[in-house]
């Protein structure tokens, strides 16, 4: 093992993965965070007007009812049922949890974290390209590049756990 730095390379290289790895946790973690902020915030309409809070909700940013998008969106708020909210919050919870066990794994450097990062962006990458080809801006952009580093990043770390395991074999 060479030193550089009074440092041996192998512990530096593990300090460097678990702040990259905690880094990516931060961002599981604040995206778990907004989903469950979503999730409990759909529970409040529930036994309400979902209709009359939309048009409050357009009153307050100042866009006109008559607007085919405010119309589009009043007509969908008035679809909304109990069962269609307390679904969404269900789905939101179970979205936000997989956020959360993701960045715990990942902040404590497990493999199963690596791989649910693996897999979850792998499973982002449609969309992102999607958005980017039919909205191309700067925030769809950054999204596709820092997923794509996730993702290349992720594979990387297993692949090279299965080599090292592979070399100590043999």
């Amino acid at each position: 093992m060479s030193v550089a730095a009074g440092m041996p390379v192998a512990h530096k290289d593990h300090n460097s993965q678990l702040k990259v790895l905690r880094a990516v946790a931060s961002i599981e973690l604040v995206k778990g965070g907004i989903a469950l902020a979503a999730g409990i915030s759909v529970l409040f309409l529930v036994h309400r007007d979902a209709w009359e809070i939309a048009d409050r909700f357009l009153e307050i940013l100042h866009i006109s009812p008559d607007r085919h998008f405010a119309q589009m969106f009043l007509d969908w708020a008035d679809t909304l049922t109990p069962a269609k909210l307390w679904g969404a919050a269900a789905v939101a919870a179970g979205y936000s949890t997989l956020r959360f066990v993701e960045a715990y794994g990942l902040w404590k450097a497990r493999a199963w974290g690596e791989w649910i990062a693996l897999v979850s962006g792998i499973l982002y990458m449609p969309v992102t390209v999607f958005w980017l080809a039919h909205k191309p801006n700067p925030f769809h952009v950054v999204t596709l590049l820092v997923n794509l580093a996730i993702v290349i990043y992720m594979g990387y770390l297993l692949w090279a756990s299965r080599a090292a395991k592979g070399r100590q074999l043999t």
